[in-house]
């Protein structure tokens, strides 16, 4: 491996020279020992060899060695120097001749020679060992060499003896060889010595669980076989050693609230002491507060207990103080003194705990006291029959007696003292009373507690008057009374109640049940006490209940009205209001008739119940016709032999018209809202009786009867002309019976399609025979009209007649 290495530098060395030949030739040390020292040159050109000689720097002419080398060589040595001496070295390039081509020097120094084994190693902790060695002069400084069997390997550098080697492992065993150093290098290793460190100090914590002891204890240190334990307490010299092999300590018969300074160390099996660990200071707990004294304070009216304590002895440093209750109160302080948040009626065991950095202290003993009692709660007012009232309230825990102010809003003031839990007083109506109440026992009062405001029942009013102003409503007066601010007026029957609320002495009760009788009572109220219901009531009756379920039957001229009754004891006024005026039937039933009414006509109907109490409301109105009216004056004219025109006069109600001819040979029948009608189907020669229905909007029917009616003559039948030879005719017909006078009446068919009225007299004949002869021009037509005249009525038949 050292060949290897060494050729590598030369190789290097070799090529570096071929560099640096073309700037020129140098020298230079490569490496210096004690013996020798090996150099390097650069290449020069042209050499052949190579001489390197030396001689001291005190006297460089007198060399004192020197070796040649060849011409592929660049670097070598010269030994059997002294060490510790400067020398001046040069080297020369030879050619074959062995004259100089070039030349370079430099200066070096040897190495020193080795150093004599260390002389002394001891452990200074389980990290550090102390080695002490012999110095050398001419040395610049000493490497010390430390291996272990771990493959551990480090040089340190050190400038003196005794020199500290630091950063190595607990209880581990080294082997330590020294070297010198100066300019040229270091020398060859000293012989080894070999030493071992020290166990490492034990890891350790410590408590103080009562106030008289320690507790220290440690993690196993590897290879201790015991364990040294000191204590040394603060502000005295004397040290208190303690061994044991376990891994805990307890040190017990300690002074309270006192400063221990603790350390430890692990030995071990060959007997050595390991390293010493650093001082821990403990304090021990303090000693439990004694004469613990408890009172009552008042601050800013907000009551506390005022809490003080002693500690028998003196202590090392700060104490933190902590005073308890069973109530879950607690304060913390630094000073001897502490005042904790209390209430009222509270019992208090109370205890005083020091504290330090060690802990707490064992508790004090415990104080016992009670504070003043609360205030009285619940306070209720009781009102009596004559005039007295009771104020009561709940007892309180821990009070002996309780004293009651009363206080009366006109500024009079009772007090009341007792060991129950009531007071009696004279209390009258309409007045605010303010009440409190305070409890005591040996601590004191109690706070002030809640005042109760309480106001009698307004008096009852006077002067209470009720009346009706309507079927419904009652309106009730009364003077104002006294504490009032409010009245309740209270209306009931078996059924239901009804309620008005104001501050006015007058109420309207209003959606009253009709024929009711109410019980009216007013109650005077106010906020805070309420109303009086003690007032006295009032009794009155509501108007009687309006009829209901009106039904209207007409007879003739008669309207029959029937209702439904719902009251106990009424009247009944029954009003047809129509065109003439006003009918009225009174009964104490539920009908009544109206009669005597006018046909045609419309009226409305109500009915009215009255009592003693008052008069109803009227019921709902219904309207009823009466029979239409028949019309005065009817006529009929027959327009041909088989239909009339029938016409009347106007009939008062009536909408619609059915008028009737009726004869034992047939009728005729026409129905419309005209005054006229237009009928047919009329036989001749009959007599006919006439009637007419006349209706009414709402269908009432009321049967007319007129005189008799009629009709026309029958036309004659079987009706013949004859023409003679002479250019005249005859006309033959079968007679009809009858009395009536015919005329046959001939008219030119051209006079009579295009209305030319030329008649001529001549051929106009009458006769009773039944025979006409007339003469008429070749291709004349004719048109023979017959007319059968009645003695009212007529009717003209038209016939053709055709030459």
């Amino acid at each position: 491996m050292g060949v290897m290495k060494w050729l590598v530098i030369f190789v290097i060395l070799c090529i570096s020279s071929q560099v640096a030949a073309q700037s020129g030739f140098e020298l230079s040390k490569f490496s210096a020992t004690s013996k020798t020292v090996f150099l390097t040159w650069t290449r020069y050109p042209g050499a052949e060899s190579y001489r390197i000689s030396t001689a001291r720097t005190s006297s460089p002419n007198d060399t004192i060695g020197f070796v040649l080398f060849g011409a592929n060589t660049l670097m070598g040595s010269i030994s059997y120097l002294s060490q510790g001496v400067e020398y001046i070295f040069t080297v020369e390039a030879l050619d074959g001749s062995q004259r100089t081509l070039a030349s370079a020097s430099t200066n070096t120094t040897t190495a020193p020679d080795s150093m004599d084994p260390i002389q002394t190693i001891k452990p200074k902790n389980s990290k550090t060992l102390i080695a002490e060695f012999n110095l050398k002069n001419g040395v610049s400084q000493y490497i010390i060499r430390v291996v272990n069997e771990q493959g551990f390997f480090r040089e340190d550098k050190v400038s003196s003896s005794p020199a500290e080697i630091t950063n190595l492992s607990p209880y581990t065993e080294y082997s330590l060889s020294i070297m010198a150093v100066n300019s040229a290098g270091r020398s060859q290793p000293s012989t080894t010595v070999t030493a071992k460190t020290v166990l490492p100090p034990p890891q350790f914590f410590t408590s103080s669980p009562t106030n008289d002891s320690i507790v220290v204890s440690w993690a196993p240190v590897d290879y201790a076989v015991q364990y040294t334990v000191s204590v040394h307490k603060f502000d005295f010299n004397t040290e208190i050693k303690y061994n044991t092999s376990d891994t805990n300590l307890t040190i017990s018969a300690l002074e309270a609230g006192l400063l221990y300074m603790i350390k430890t160390s692990a030995w071990d099996p060959i007997g050595r002491n390991g390293e010493d660990s650093l001082y821990k200071n403990q304090t021990t707990r303090p000693p439990a507060p004694s004469s613990v004294n408890v009172s009552v304070v008042l601050n800013n009216t907000a009551a506390g207990l005022s809490v003080s304590w002693e500690l028998e002895k003196q202590v090392y440093g700060s104490l933190k103080y902590h005073v308890m209750s069973e109530q879950n109160v607690t304060c913390n302080t630094t000073s001897t003194s502490c005042i904790l948040p209390v209430g009222c009626g509270e019992l208090h065991t109370i205890q005083v705990i020091a504290s330090n950095e060690a802990g707490p202290s064992y508790p004090s003993t415990p104080v016992i006291f009670i504070t003043f009692p609360c205030p009285p709660q619940s306070l209720a007012h009781a009102p009596s029959l004559d005039g007295n009232c009771t104020l009561t309230w709940n007892t309180v825990p821990y009070a002996d007696k309780y004293e009651a102010f009363i206080k009366r809003g006109d500024g009079s003031e009772e007090n009341c003292n007792t060991t129950s839990n009531n007071c009696t007083y004279r209390c009258l109506c309409g007045h605010t009373y303010l009440m409190s109440v305070l409890a005591f026992n040996k601590a004191g009062s109690s706070p002030h507690g809640k005042v109760l405001n309480y106001t009698t029942v307004p008096c009852c009013p006077e002067n209470v008057v009720v009346s009706a102003v309507s079927t419904d409503t009652l309106e009730i007066m009364w003077t104002a009374s006294l504490g009032a601010e409010l009245y309740e007026t209270r209306a009931a029957d078996a059924s239901e109640v009804i309620l008005c609320n104001d501050t006015a002495p007058v109420c309207a009760l209003s959606d009253l049940s009709c024929d009711r009788a109410y019980s009216v009572v007013v109650s005077p109220c106010n906020e805070i006490s309420g109303c009086n219901r003690a007032c006295k009531a009032h009794a009155k009756d509501t108007a009687p209940c309006e009829p209901t379920n009106l039904q209207l039957t007409l007879q003739n001229s008669t309207v029959g009205v029937s209702w439904t009754a719902n009251n106990r004891k009424a009247n009944y006024t029954v009003t047809a209001n129509g065109d003439d005026g006003r009918h009225i039937c009174t009964t104490s039933g539920n009908s009544c008739n109206i009669t005597d009414l006018p046909c045609g006509s419309v009226y409305e109907f109500s009915v009215k119940a009255t009592s003693a109490a008052g008069q109803s409301l009227p019921s709902y109105t219904k309207s009823q016709e009466t029979e239409p009216c028949c019309p005065m004056n009817i006529t009929v004219n027959q327009v041909t032999q088989a239909m009339t025109n029938v016409t009347w006069s106007h009939a008062k109600g009536a909408r619609s018209f059915i008028t009737s001819l009726t004869s034992p040979r047939g009728h005729a029948r026409c129905h419309t809202q005209d005054s006229h009608c237009l009928m047919g189907c009329i036989t001749c020669g009959t007599n006919y009786s006439v009637t007419m229905e006349t209706y009414s909007p709402t269908g009432h029917l009321s049967t007319c009867k007129y005189q008799g009616f009629s009709s026309s003559p029958c036309c004659p039948s079987g009706v013949k002309l004859y023409r003679t030879a002479d250019n005249s005719f005859q006309v033959y017909w079968r007679s009809t019976g009858s009395q009536y006078s015919i005329i046959a009446e001939l008219v030119t068919l051209f006079s009579y399609l295009f209305g030319e009225q030329h008649w001529n007299s001549d051929l106009q004949r009458k006769a009773e025979s039944g025979l006409i002869d007339a003469s008429f021009s070749q291709r004349q037509h004719i048109f023979i009209l017959i007319f059968l005249l009645h003695q009212l009525f007529s009717t003209r038949t038209n016939f053709i007649v055709k030459h």
